[in-house]
């Protein structure tokens, strides 16, 4: 191993994740008297922050894999927000990739979105002014990240900052051109109204109800274990 290789690995944090929430969906407008046999919807599929905040401090770009019958199937977004609009008149699975700077992780993530166009109630009356909108709630976890990546993130309110080492300081936050944060974010996003509200307490509630089953789980396990382990033990002579 070189020199190289070895300092990299020497500023890595190890018992440390950074998590970073995201959503990821669709919003679709039925475009009313505009429509054609072929193009009764504009729709659009993103991936943003859960509080939509720039996730550029970590995505570096997002490739969205449309259905073969559009044009270049194939859509590159290298900047956020990261979106592309379409319109269409069918529903279909979208593959996500989102590919992370080098200080963050070498390897893509995949995610999949099943394209929603139309209303749960299909009975009901569609809408030109109210779109359709179908998102998922993520935490994409980074584990033992480099020094770098922390220094990078501290102080970037899209990012879950983990507990630190006691007596371990960071190095000074990189410089961050807020005017290229300001055009990531989504809050000012004419589709922002429409987003669902990802509540953390809501989330942490659920993950709080989710440990208790697994322990619960656990210790019934043990239980069972040890109930096992006693009835193979050999009986004690008298």
């Amino acid at each position: 191993m070189g020199k190289s290789e070895d300092s990299e690995k020497k500023k890595k944090m190890k018992d440390v994740e950074i998590s970073v929430p995201i959503v990821y969906g669709n919003a679709a407008f039925w475009l009313g008297k505009k429509a054609s046999e072929y193009q009764s919807h504009k729709w659009t599929v993103y991936v943003r922050g859960a509080t939509n905040e720039d996730l550029s401090v970590v995505v570096k770009r997002a490739v969205f894999q449309l259905h073969s019958s559009f044009n270049n199937p194939t859509r590159i977004v290298e900047s956020a927000p990261f979106e592309l609009t379409e319109s269409g008149w069918g529903e279909f699975e979208i593959a996500i990739t989102l590919f992370f700077h080098n200080y963050v992780c070498e390897k893509p993530l995949n995610l999949y979105h099943h394209l929603k166009l139309y209303p749960e109630d299909e009975s009901g009356p569609m809408s030109t002014k109210k779109p359709v909108v179908v998102e998922s709630y993520d935490e994409v976890v980074f584990t033992e990240p480099s020094e770098s990546f922390l220094a990078r993130v501290q102080n970037h309110p899209a990012v879950t900052f983990p507990r630190l080492p006691a007596g371990f300081t960071l190095p000074p936050p990189v410089p961050q051109d807020e005017s290229k944060r300001k055009r990531g974010d989504t809050k000012d996003h004419p589709l922002s109204q429409w987003f669902l509200n990802f509540s953390e307490a809501d989330e942490l509630l659920q993950l709080a109800a989710a440990r208790q089953q697994v322990q619960t789980h656990i210790a019934k396990l043990r239980r069972q274990i040890s109930l096992t382990d006693g009835q193979n033990q050999p009986f004690k002579s008298l």
